[in-house]
């Protein structure tokens, strides 16, 4: 795929709230977390006070790993990588996670709880690294706190666009509180059928609480994709969609929907980087995740982005893809070392 001819408009600079703006968005955030609904889940735990709901997770945030990273989508890697901080825990136990070492496993020596001032700095030091932007990744059960520590970084010279890289599990209520301060949204859309998100992700509602969040980042968004001059992506919607086996994401499905409910110019990562991996490597009560998808199983979901008219976006390469992203969690500074 290529980005469409009519979705490229070049700038200099991704636009910001203003500080004032900023730091009052973080504290209508605050206030959300006091009686936790940061999170379709909406536990309703007081988490300033370090109580955990179901993403495990308190007051402070946790980054497991951060530094330039080469395995994103083209625009957002860039000749420099991305500026990608990896957070710890998810508000998901998706049993294929290919995070899991980070995203389910709490008590991991490489889980390191943080203040707002020294998440400020990852984003500084990540900055001075030469990163194209800040890539926020799993960062949804942390907004609030990561809200806070754009404030601070932001008085000090932060100007990276900011990259929400998620798994699509999102509260409307809290994207409309990032109107303005997030730049890019990169979301997967995992599954078109409940029943399979709650076999596989434990979540009964995640097609409806996706598709409504794609809703509300679309609005903010709009179809266009923003360049800088370098190439890179400094604002804009990129849906991720990863192709499992035996129909199980039922794709063509969450493609439909991005085309009639969206605009079939909304810019789609396909993905076929899916390799077996932790829980389903354990029970064979997932043994329909238990082996790479097929070139057929592929080949489907490029014939339905065809026949849809969907020509902004990228995919990856079918052979490749399941051998070049396999992280490896205890190396905090390169998880990723086959990334393309």
């Amino acid at each position: 795929m290529t980005d469409g001819k009519n979705l490229v408009v070049r700038t200099k600079t991704a636009g910001w709230l203003s500080p004032e703006e900023l730091a009052t968005r973080a504290d209508l955030l605050d206030a959300v977390l006091e009686s936790c609904r940061i999170c379709p889940r909406a536990c309703g735990v007081d988490r300033t006070l370090d109580n955990h709901g179901y993403c495990r997770s308190g007051r402070l945030p946790i980054v497991s790993a951060y530094g330039p990273h080469f395995g994103e989508e083209p625009p957002i890697s860039g000749s420099r990588g991305a500026g990608n901080i990896f957070f710890g825990n998810c508000n998901l136990r998706c049993v294929h996670c290919q995070n899991y070492q980070i995203s389910q496993c709490p008590e991991a020596e490489r889980h390191r709880e943080v203040d707002f001032q020294v998440l400020a700095s990852v984003m500084l030091e990540l900055t001075g690294m030469g990163c194209h932007n800040i890539n926020l990744v799993s960062p949804t059960h942390f907004v609030p706190q990561i809200v806070r520590s754009l404030t601070i970084a932001r008085a000090v010279g932060l100007t990276l666009p900011i990259i929400y890289n998620s798994n699509g599990y999102e509260s409307v209520e809290t994207l409309r509180l990032l109107d303005g301060v997030v730049q890019v949204y990169l979301p997967d859309l995992k599954y078109a059928d409940e029943d399979a998100a709650a076999s596989y992700s434990e979540a009964e509602d995640y097609v409806v609480s996706a598709r409504a969040a794609l809703r509300e980042m679309y609005r903010q968004m709009g179809p266009k994709l923003v360049f800088a001059d370098n190439g890179t992506l400094v604002r804009g919607l990129v849906i991720r969609l990863l192709v499992l086996p035996n129909g199980l994401a039922d794709t063509e499905q969450s493609l439909q929907f991005i085309h009639d409910e969206l605009s079939p110019d909304v810019a789609v990562s396909l993905m076929s980087q899916y390799y077996p991996t932790h829980q389903v490597l354990e029970s064979d009560r997932y043994i329909l995740l238990a082996r790479k998808i097929s070139a057929a199983e592929w080949n489907r979901a490029l014939v339905a982005m065809e026949r849809l008219g969907m020509e902004s976006g990228w995919s990856q390469e079918w052979e490749e893809a399941p051998d070049c992203y396999r992280p490896d969690f205890n190396d905090r500074s390169r998880p990723f070392k086959a990334e393309r």
